[in-house]
């Protein structure tokens, strides 16, 4: 089986990473959506963002929702899968997603990375532009599921969009 893991925090999940995903769906059998904990305070807990994917991904074939911790490749060893989905928005992107890719690349050389671009509507797109704009009240439809857009608008007491 020809596996992919697609990882991150997802803090929230948005239209940005769904984007990702439907791109790499067909390169792949499987894609696991590996959500990482992370070292910073995040707005939803590790169990309220995989029901937040597992919620916005229901409809989507193929996909699985999972949690990991410690090494991405030791996770993608475990697994099975033959590469890490990873999305450039911009150039500034590009050097750190590099870097990850070589040190995991000499971690497991087995492993490919597969960057993606996402659509063009999507690469200003970020979690922690979409944080603060719901912060402070801020409309985000149409830049996260409607699933996540609810949850952003009951954590902040959000009743509308400005």
């Amino acid at each position: 089986m020809n596996r992919a893991i697609l990882p991150g925090t997802f803090d929230p999940f948005t239209n940005g990473h769904l984007d990702i995903l439907q791109r790499a769906i067909g390169m792949f059998d499987v894609i696991t959506i590996a959500v990482a904990p992370s070292k910073k305070q995040t707005v939803f807990t590790l169990e309220e963002r995989i029901g937040l994917i597992k919620g916005a991904v229901k409809d989507v074939k193929r996909v699985e929702v999972a949690s990991f911790e410690g090494l991405l490749m030791d996770y993608v060893r475990r697994t099975g899968a033959r590469a890490v989905i990873r999305g450039l928005r911009a150039i500034s992107d590009f050097e750190y997603e590099f870097q990850m890719a070589l040190m995991n690349r000499r971690l497991d050389p087995e492993v490919e990375t597969v960057f993606l671009m996402p659509s063009l509507e999507y690469t200003f797109l970020s979690s922690s532009i979409i944080k603060e704009v719901a912060y402070y009240g801020g409309c985000v439809t149409g830049l996260v599921p409607a699933n996540v857009e609810q949850a952003l608008k009951e954590k902040y007491k959000i009743t509308g969009c400005k």
